[in-house]
């Protein structure tokens, strides 16, 4: 059963940092042509007029899809282990605190996972666009939801893992 959980955590974690990964190439490639366009346009003095439209709403939902996304992947490596508080405990203490501070994320990512669910099915029967752009907000949230699940179920993984078995984390450690 932990080699199972573990397994699934790996590959969920891989498939989060790709997509974190992706959408922040896309945040850099949609930040640089529009600076660079901007660029060009005071180069030119106006003669070449080209820009990208809807940059900041671009980056806007391209950073909410990373930071969900780099969230979901990194949620072993979420605690801050106070040493003054918890330097006498036993490893395998350490450990079961850690899985059930975990619990907290995973609720965190079921209950934007249900919030966005709500704004997504909305979105979806009123029709509801962006502001720039006019692109639809359902898939929007449809994936910010989706990325919430991914958070909340590798929070529950990790917690399982931390307080029935006991696995040790990689825990940040203040430094």
């Amino acid at each position: 059963m932990q080699a199972l959980l573990e397994r699934a955590s790996h590959w969920l974690a891989l498939v989060c940092r790709v997509v974190a990964g992706v959408a922040l190439l896309a945040l850099l490639t949609v930040t640089i042509a529009d600076v660079g366009t901007r660029y060009l346009y005071r180069l030119t003095e106006g003669a070449i007029a080209l820009r990208v439209s809807g940059s900041v709403e671009l980056v806007s939902y391209l950073m909410l899809c990373a930071l969900l996304a780099a969230m979901a992947a990194s949620v072993e490596k979420s605690q801050v282990v106070v040493e003054a508080f918890s330097h006498g405990l036993s490893p395998a203490i350490k450990a079961r605190l850690h899985g059930v501070y975990l619990l907290g994320f995973a609720a965190l990512g079921l209950v934007l996972f249900l919030g966005l669910l709500d704004s997504a099915a909305a979105a979806t029967r009123h029709g509801e666009v962006t502001q720039d752009l006019r692109l639809p907000m359902g898939p929007i949230y449809w994936a910010a939801a989706a990325l919430s699940l991914l958070l909340g179920l590798r929070s529950l993984i990790h917690a399982l893992l931390g307080a029935m078995f006991g696995a040790e984390q990689e825990v940040s450690h203040g430094e």
